[in-house]
């Protein structure tokens, strides 16, 4: 028999077989566990099949295969995201610096070269900078003055990572002075003759506030010079974030943190109604939840001036985030203690983005430096294990847990950015399967139940999961 013909007929079978199966799972009741079972045995033989090859990820998922999502805006419903009305899981990662690299000709390939290999293991969220406010080669050179190519270059990063199928988290502004951030904008006020004392005045401060605004309102309309595409049309773009990692030191009640939040989510949402809006919080308990501060990782955590879930319960805020650092914020030496709070922190927040909030939650970065004492390669892997298990978890419950952003890829050649936290696929195959195989298991688990949906699925499966089914 021909081979085409003969591998076009398995792919039948085992279509008709998961139909079969699926009818069958739709008549049973919730309580009935069989299609956990049956999903877990399927996701596993996908698994075994779809062992890591970054020449054919992507080509091998023949349910997903079957037709292209159209690239549409990814959307909230419930405590799930959704892109065209199916479920939308994140396996992602961080390279911040793609933008100046951009500007640049002779380093722009790099953010191409990071894309391709992003996407041949199955990654589709990228959290990056929009901002560099008075640095070197800034975006923003003084309040509502910009460098066009330097804009240009953040034109070329959402245009590459379409071409890959890559969304983007664009964060607006940093708690840190890298890049300019709020320490900048107290500068450039001081700079215009206001009384500032600290950096928390960035919080504020109405002219401060104000510059900020523009700032946002000026990112929002851009109109990208290589696609026509205005950025607040993009469905190329997830999420805005209002700032990476907001601390308010100066306020350790939250409420100065807690006004601006609400000021800007909102402001944001003015403007562009159409995407989502996250804080880029780290995801510290504060003083709204005294119960749950046992969760933090020290008992300075509680005293920054955040606030997971009052933060989190702002208007136009649609997602939650957190990061997880056992090794920056526990002890600097690996040990076992690092994978059991990560396991709990995660935990946590999962459940108190579904008892609270209602929303999903993204863990937007997570990693281990190489600088670490006792790190190696196998500690990295078993802590992508130990943050991708734990996603799956939920996911199979239709929980909260709705991806991840490790922080952070680099392609080859850039080791002189390296922070410790770099992640090179090609020099670490074993890494790169771990990351290959979660982006397969999502892939597969949305699409599975898609084609459920897809079958006329209006109530609650026998998975305990209905994802968003139920709200249909």
């Amino acid at each position: 028999m021909d081979t085409q013909m003969k591998n076009f007929g398995l792919k039948v079978f085992s279509l008709v077989t998961i139909f079969m199966i699926l009818i069958q799972n739709s008549s049973s009741t919730v309580a009935d566990s069989s299609g956990d079972e049956q999903l877990e045995t399927m996701v596993e033989e996908d698994e075994n099949e779809l062992a890591y090859s970054s020449s054919t990820h992507g080509s091998t998922d023949e349910l997903g295969a079957m037709e292209d999502d159209p690239w549409l805006m990814v959307q909230k419903k419930g405590n799930q995201f959704v892109v065209n009305d199916q479920p939308f899981y994140v396996n992602g990662f961080n390279t911040y610096w793609l933008m100046v690299f951009a500007a640049d000709q002779s380093t722009r390939g790099k953010v191409s070269d990071l894309f391709k290999q992003a996407s041949l293991v199955g990654l589709t969220v990228c959290r990056t900078w929009a901002f560099n406010d008075g640095q070197w080669r800034a975006l923003q050179k003084s309040p509502s003055v910009y460098d066009e190519e330097v804009f240009k270059a953040l034109d070329f990063v959402v245009s590459e990572a379409k071409k890959y199928k890559i969304r983007l988290i664009l964060s607006l502004t940093n708690n840190w002075d890298a890049y300019g951030g709020k320490a900048q904008y107290v500068k450039w006020g001081k700079a215009a003759g206001l009384n500032l004392t600290s950096d928390d005045d960035f919080f504020s401060d109405p002219t401060l506030r104000g510059y900020y605004k523009a700032h946002v309102k000026t990112v929002l309309n851009r109109v990208n010079t290589l696609t026509s595409i205005t950025y607040k049309d993009d469905p190329t773009i997830f999420a805005w974030e209002l700032m990476n990692e907001p601390r308010c030191t100066s306020d350790p009640s939250g409420n100065k943190l807690q006004e601006w939040i609400g000021e800007m989510a909102v402001y944001v949402k003015s403007i562009d109604p159409k995407h989502l809006v996250e804080i880029g919080l780290e995801g510290f308990y504060g003083p709204s939840t005294p119960d749950r501060v046992q969760f933090n990782p020290n008992t300075y955590a509680q005293q920054v001036g955040t606030d997971f879930v009052r933060n989190h319960q702002v208007l136009g805020v649609d997602f939650a985030s957190v990061h997880i650092y056992a090794d920056s914020w526990i002890s600097q030496s690996i040990t076992d203690a690092h994978l059991q709070f990560t396991k709990s922190w995660m935990e946590a927040h999962i459940e108190d983005a579904e008892k609270y909030l209602g929303m999903p939650v993204v863990f937007a970065e997570f990693g281990v430096s190489t600088k670490d004492p006792g790190y190696n390669v196998s500690f990295r892997n078993t802590l992508l294990s130990t943050v991708y298990q734990t996603i799956l978890n939920s996911t199979k419950k239709g929980g909260s847990g709705s991806g991840s952003l490790l922080w952070q890829l680099f392609p080859e050649g850039t080791d002189y950015m390296d922070d410790g936290y770099a992640i090179v696929l090609s020099k670490y195959p074993s890494t790169s399967e771990i990351i290959s195989l979660q982006s397969v298991r999502l892939s597969k688990f949305n699409s599975l139940c898609s084609w459920k949906c897809r079958w006329g699925c209006k109530k609650k499966h026998a998975l305990e999961t209905s994802l968003y089914h139920d709200d249909l």
